[in-house]
């Protein structure tokens, strides 16, 4: 037999480099960075949404902000 029978797993020498992570490592990065641009710009929008809501319905948020303030009063560490 050439290569290895089924049930046999063959496990990548460690003294050897990995090629293929070296290629792959600036498109991750790329990909990584793209994913935090994009949260990041989710974010504002979230908080921007969060403050329009705010300004359009005060006593529901006055509501909120006391309710968070109670939760966090009766939090125990």
């Amino acid at each position: 037999m050439d290569g290895p029978s089924l049930g046999v797993v063959v496990m990548p020498d460690p003294r050897e480099p990995e090629r293929e992570q070296d290629s792959r490592a600036p498109a991750r990065q790329e990909a990584d960075a793209e994913r935090r641009r994009r949260r990041a710009q989710f974010l504002r929008e979230l908080n921007e949404a969060k403050a329009l809501r705010d300004r359009v319905q005060p006593r529901r948020a006055r509501a909120a902000r006391m309710r968070q303030q109670m939760r966090m009063r009766t939090f125990r560490w």
